[in-house]
């Protein structure tokens, strides 16, 4: 049976961009492959407001209906601020959100442990990309966004983790450069 893989996609640019180039790519890999795609590109969405304690729109239930028909949750994201970019922190912030994906088992007072929830033990890939190189970023800093989004989000969610990471992607990059890059895509899609 094929995999279904459920594609975040959260870079402005959903045409011409190194983000879009490794959508593709995926994409390209996973149905030669048989896999079933469901793409979210999020600024061709409507906009999902930020959480404010209102009931979950439809279109937030749609997104989790959708998730839970999927073996694989693939994120895409450019590295602003040593953040995913805003729309995405904000699409994981309401969708990724208890006591869906979720919940807390009380022991004493306010401390307890997190029980995970509809996408447990699926697994989930988060793609970054970097503007300067490896040498440049390689700090602990560069480790902020993934740890944070693997260890305050989907580690609560129960799923397994793993990162695909791309330096040196500014308009200036080598044709060699972005080849190899586009290697790394179709052998993480191969490994799957």
């Amino acid at each position: 049976m094929p995999k279904r893989i459920f594609i975040v996609y959260g870079h402005h640019n959903t045409k011409k961009s190194f983000n879009q180039c490794i959508r593709d790519t995926f994409i390209e890999e996973a149905q030669n492959l048989g896999y079933e795609i469901d793409l979210i590109n999020l600024h061709e969405e409507k906009p999902l407001p930020f959480y404010d304690g209102s009931p979950l729109s439809d279109q937030v239930l749609d997104y989790r209906n959708r998730l839970v028909k999927c073996d694989i949750l693939f994120m895409i994201s450019p590295c602003y601020n040593l953040r995913a970019t805003a729309i995405m922190e904000n699409w994981i912030d309401l969708v990724l959100a208890p006591k869906f994906f979720f919940s807390f088992q009380r022991l004493v007072g306010n401390w307890g442990y997190p029980v995970a929830g509809a996408m447990k033990g699926k697994k989930a890939i988060m793609s970054m990309t970097y503007g300067g190189n490896w040498f440049s970023i390689q700090t602990w800093f560069q480790n902020i966004p993934f740890r944070r989004i693997k260890a305050g989000v989907l580690k609560l969610g129960g799923m397994k983790t793993s990162y695909i990471r791309f330096y040196e992607v500014l308009p200036g990059m080598t044709q060699k450069k972005f080849d190899t890059h586009m290697q790394k895509v179709r052998k993480l899609v191969r490994n799957l």
